[in-house]
């Protein structure tokens, strides 16, 4: 019998299960649903789900919001009627001229504009990331976008060993990995975050903590030039006392921002480059994009147990619309993950 070419193998055909969206609106839009199995084209790989981590842009997505977002992902409707971009998953199809992976093999990635929230998936071969038997599906999900934005948000305020940095949202998905990488560089971590959460924060690296609630940038505990870097992930702090609480020299990293309906934070992000033009502090947007280099470095410190996303929740497949509910009132800790049917 010959051998079949990794190219040729057969992807799965049929119909499958997906949680769809026709309309932009909150998670009660979204409904279980029966759709055919997609076939990957050229460069891509379909995938057979096992789990999806869902992150807050998900939520933007799923609402259109801000409407500025509908430019990329469709101006009616989402163009991909399926929310989730963080997944692990096995590869069940080979598209023409993938020959790097094997029908069977363990991946982690993130998808362009998502699809996770179904049985299969389809993703370009140059994202995948390959993921060690020893590390749980749930766990590999957990890391694309949080902890990628988290690490390129540390690249964009350059934080290294002997600096003491501040970070704002910490028990947030982005926030636990900014607070454990930032740690992991050898810096003095502070953190804001709910009351609740500082004991999880300290777990996680930090040497002090402050609930947000009570402490914001201005006030006594954290006194004006204290800081090397600033990670605000929260995005509602006035930028000028952002900017104060970095010494000469530091930079804040802005990971996300209020803002309007139609633009969101891109006043906000405008104005923070506007105020970092002549000042010695400055004021850094940080536009996170799929690394595939990034992810798999985070998937090494992973399976050693360098780093451990904390997963507050997960459902199970036909919980689905209950996940996105509870990401979408805003009070996740950690990372919400939602496991294969």
């Amino acid at each position: 019998m010959t051998a079949r070419a990794p190219h040729d193998a057969p992807a799965l055909t049929g119909t499958m299960p997906a949680w769809r969206q026709h309309r932009y609106g909150d998670p009660d839009v979204v409904a279980l649903e029966e759709t055919r199995i997609p076939a990957p084209g050229p460069g891509e790989v379909l995938l057979r789900v096992r789990a999806t981590a869902l992150n807050n842009g998900d939520i933007r997505v799923l609402r259109g919001e801000p409407l500025l977002v509908r430019l990329a992902f469709g101006l009616r409707r989402p163009k991909q009627p399926v929310r989730g971009m963080d997944v692990a998953a096995t590869v069940a199809g080979l598209g023409k001229g993938v020959t790097e992976f094997a029908v069977g093999d363990e991946i982690v990635v993130e998808l362009p504009a998502g699809g996770g929230l179904a049985a299969s998936a389809i993703a370009p071969v140059k994202r995948l990331v390959r993921r060690p038997a020893g590390l749980a599906p749930a766990v590999a999900a957990a890391l694309p976008i949080a902890a990628g934005t988290a690490w390129q948000a540390l690249d964009r305020a350059r934080v290294a060993a002997g600096q003491r940095v501040l970070v704002i949202g910490a028990s947030g998905g982005v926030g636990h990995f900014a607070v454990q990488l930032a740690a992991l560089r050898g810096a003095e971590v502070w953190a804001l975050s709910g009351e609740p959460n500082r004991e999880l924060v300290e777990s996680l690296g930090a040497t002090r903590t402050f609930d947000y609630r009570r402490v914001q940038p201005g006030s006594a505990e954290l006194p004006d030039g204290s800081f090397d870097a600033v990670i605000d992930i929260a995005g509602t702090a006035p930028l000028r006392a952002l900017q104060r609480l970095v010494r000469d020299g530091g930079a804040v990293a802005l990971v996300s921002g209020e803002g309007g309906r139609v633009l969101g934070p891109i006043g906000r992000l405008a104005a923070a480059s506007a105020r970092s033009l002549f000042s010695r502090r400055r004021l850094r947007p940080v536009a996170a994009v799929a690394n595939r280099d990034i992810l798999a470095e985070l998937v090494a410190l992973a399976e050693a147990g360098r780093i451990q996303p904390v997963i507050e929740r997960t459902y199970a497949f036909g919980e689905s619309a209950a996940a996105l509910v509870h990401v979408a009132a805003g009070h996740t800790a950690g990372k919400v993950v939602v496991l294969a049917a």
